[in-house]
């Protein structure tokens, strides 16, 4: 059985933490088929548009597996995990993390390496290395801050307090929160939504927003203006749909 399954569905690729009956702990073999579709994922940019990154059955994830740790399983490497989340980052295609149920610690990590997160309203989110005497290292001192804000981000890892969905939007940790039912559809009609737009566009927005972010805003929009890859290949077939 695959711990991560892809599928496709015209332009979007959906990949799916398959163990539901651990709440999709993150083990080092699940992040291990996690880097082989991602990197996948990074050379196909003339088939794929858009990625979404979800979890099957009542939980998005439950966060690292502390039973794999125990256990003595390793990673490949001394970074595998966060390397893996950079490569998500990375990826050349918006990535849309829908969240449902758990989504704690390693898990929360994962998430925010993606784009954006639509989370269900009743959906369980929180940083919880703080519990377990642990210091994180996939990425949460960094990329919290970043998605919610300095002051924020240390109150929700100081206090290792869990945020609901409907929270999670009202602090910008998350876009959009609906009814756990209701999840699968409407993350997969935003991803729609964006791939109506050129794929072009999609990947220059990304590179151009996450780079920049690398710079102070002087040196950004500088960054912008010698990096931005302009007119894209799609330009002329879309003037003319909007003349016609």
């Amino acid at each position: 059985m695959a711990l991560v399954e892809r599928e496709d569905r015209d332009g979007l690729a959906i990949l799916t933490l398959n163990r539901p009956e651990a709440l999709n702990a993150l083990s080092p073999a699940l992040f291990v088929e996690l880097r082989g579709h991602v990197d996948a994922i990074a050379g196909q940019t003339d088939d794929v548009g858009c990625v979404l990154l979800c979890g099957r059955g009542r939980s998005f994830s439950a966060g690292n597996d502390l039973k794999a740790i125990q256990a003595g399983e390793t990673a490949p490497s001394r970074h595998y995990q966060a390397e893996t989340l950079d490569a998500i980052e990375n990826l050349p295609q918006p990535v849309i993390a829908a969240v449902q149920g758990h989504c704690y610690t390693g898990s929360l990590e994962l998430a925010l390496a993606c784009d954006l997160m639509i989370v269900a309203e009743d959906a369980r989110l929180a940083d919880t290395h703080g519990k377990w005497g642990m210091s994180p290292t996939w990425g949460m001192s960094q990329r919290l801050p970043r998605r919610i804000g300095l002051t924020a981000a240390k109150e929700m890892m100081f206090s290792g307090r869990v945020v609901s969905g409907t929270e999670a939007v009202s602090m910008g940790l998350a876009v959009k929160a609906v009814p756990s039912a209701e999840l699968a559809e409407a993350a997969e009609a935003m991803a729609r939504g964006f791939l109506e737009n050129s794929w072009f566009t999609l990947r220059a927005d990304k590179m151009l927003v996450n780079r920049g972010l690398d710079h102070t805003l002087r040196d950004g929009l500088e960054f912008e203006r010698q990096n931005s890859p302009g007119r894209g290949p799609d330009l002329e077939e879309r003037l003319k749909r909007f003349g016609g």
